[in-house]
Parts: C-alpha cells; structure tokens; sequence
C-alpha cells in the first residue's frame, strides 16, 4: 500500500496524474499559492467553470475540469489555522477523505496533493502533514481503485517533513 503513494517536491501543475487537488478558498474563484498556480495554469475557462458551482465549504471538495491542465482538477477547502482548538484537525482531515472518495466516484486512479492548509492558512506543516498521510494511508487500506497518490511540496522543508511522516530517509 505505501507503494502506491509517493514524495515529490516542485510544481504540482506538472504532475502526470489524473487529477490535481487544488487547495481553494471556499469561493473557488482564485487566490494565491497553490490555488493562484492552478488558476493561471488552467487557464480562465477554470474560473468560468468555478462560477458555476456556488462556492465550497471547508473540508469538501469538488471537481472541473482541468482546462490547460492535463488532469482533471478537486477543489478542496483546508481550514484556517486557529491554534488547533476549532475542528482544524477534523476539518483537514475531511479535506483528504473527500478528495479521495470523489476521485473514486468518477473513476481517477491518480492524484497529486498539496500540502492542504499548510502554506497561507498557517496549520502547522509537522501536524498537517502527520493528518494527510494517516487520512490518505487509511483511505488507501479500504479503498483499491485508487493506483497512486503523490504529496507534491513545495519546498524542500515540506518534502522532509513528507519524506519522514512517510518513514522515508534521504
């Protein structure tokens, strides 16, 4: 099962998979980090298609098209880091499992994911990370449609703390 999920650090629009978790506002309409390079990767159809759909709760997740992307793309909403007493955990963790399920619900054997929450809405990388790799490892073991999931970072402090929640060593 560990096989099937992988560590890489760079840009997660590059990815070979086919579906590219975009970590969204709630509106789904653009930001910046992850969300602002999907956007310009997409193109503006992405935004039109976004318009469409009212928006997206936190710890939910929906799916568009991937435009000038190559893979479909799941808009999820991580929680904001509120020092860890307002649901942030639960919510992160709703983020992975429905992201997961609805690649599963139309049939996507492969996702890249950023580190949800863990870039401007502040959750701590350490405990975000130990939250996406349990949800994930856990989702993996009652789940097989799902082939590979990639943890994209986007640094190299990211991809250590990745690699070690993973038990990987350099």
């Amino acid at each position: 099962m560990t096989e099937s999920i992988e560590v890489a650090e760079g840009d997660i629009t590059k990815q070979r998979v086919d579906a590219i978790v975009n970590a969204a506002n709630e509106s789904l309409l653009g930001g910046g980090g992850v969300d602002g390079a999907i956007h310009r990767a997409a193109g503006p159809e992405l935004l039109e298609e976004c318009r469409t759909l009212g928006g997206c709760p936190t710890g939910e997740a929906r799916l568009t098209k991937g435009y000038r992307l190559p893979a479909q793309l799941i808009h999820t909403v991580g929680p904001i880091w509120r020092g860890g007493d307002h649901g942030e955990d639960g919510l992160l963790a709703s983020c992975y499992r429905n992201s997961l399920a609805l690649a599963v619900q139309h049939d996507i054997h492969t996702v890249a994911f950023p580190a949800i929450s863990a870039g401007a809405y502040r959750f701590p990388i350490e405990r975000a990370t130990g939250i996406a790799v349990t949800e994930t490892k856990h989702f993996l073991q009652h789940n097989d449609s799902i082939q590979k999931v990639v943890f994209v970072c986007f640094n190299t402090r990211a991809y250590e703390v990745y690699r070690a929640a993973m038990g990987q060593t350099a």
